[in-house]
């Protein structure tokens, strides 16, 4: 998930960041400072949101041609929270992402396209429940520099949104009857340290 993560954010980024790199680089994303929230719909009253805690995501980067030539996150399908136990049970079974027979979620980078001086576009191939579709990602680089403190390394800052109907890949639990939502808004937050 990490990877995914990574890949999907660093693009827009990098378009924006100094052109320190004179090659590609790999980066990596930081677990400690790795969000992704989604938010969906409950019977039409409010949003249910949640997060996945294991995430895993790297990219390969040339800040100065502005190329991304590879990136995935995987997100552990079975460590997903939304603040109640039970819910946490329902969302990883059969109903929703069956996690015993689909653990990971995968996100691999397939195009970036830049959308002005700090945002761009990253589009990939989102696999879930053994099916894959197209999702594009809309990211902003909010700071790419040497970490001021800690590991000291050269660290880029990430945000991301996308929309996706969960439907697509054959999650249809809810539906009926606007139990659940079938949109889902995601949201990514993280750094990544260049390798």
């Amino acid at each position: 998930m990490r990877r995914i993560a990574t890949a999907v954010l660093v693009p827009v980024c990098l378009a924006s960041a100094p052109l320190v790199h004179a090659e590609p680089t790999n980066f990596k994303v930081d677990d400690e400072h790795f969000s992704m929230v989604f938010e969906i719909m409950h019977i039409g009253y409010a949003p249910v949101m949640g997060m996945f805690r294991e995430i895993e995501g790297e990219f390969v980067y040339d800040e100065e041609t502005r190329e991304l030539s590879s990136g995935k996150l995987i997100f552990k399908s079975n460590s997903v929270f939304t603040n109640h136990k039970k819910r946490d049970e329902h969302v990883t079974s059969k109903d929703f992402l069956d996690s015993s027979k689909h653990s990971d979620i995968v996100f691999t980078v397939t195009d970036f396209n830049t959308t002005g001086d700090n945002t761009g576009q990253v589009t990939g191939d989102l696999a879930m429940l053994g099916q894959t579709n197209p999702v594009v990602l809309d990211v902003t680089l909010n700071k790419s520099a040497v970490y001021p403190f800690g590991h000291e390394e050269y660290t880029l800052g990430i945000s991301a949104e996308t929309n996706l109907k969960r439907s697509e890949w054959g999650m249809t639990y809810g539906l009926d009857g606007d139990m659940v939502g079938d949109d889902v808004t995601l949201r990514f937050g993280f750094e990544a340290i260049k390798q």
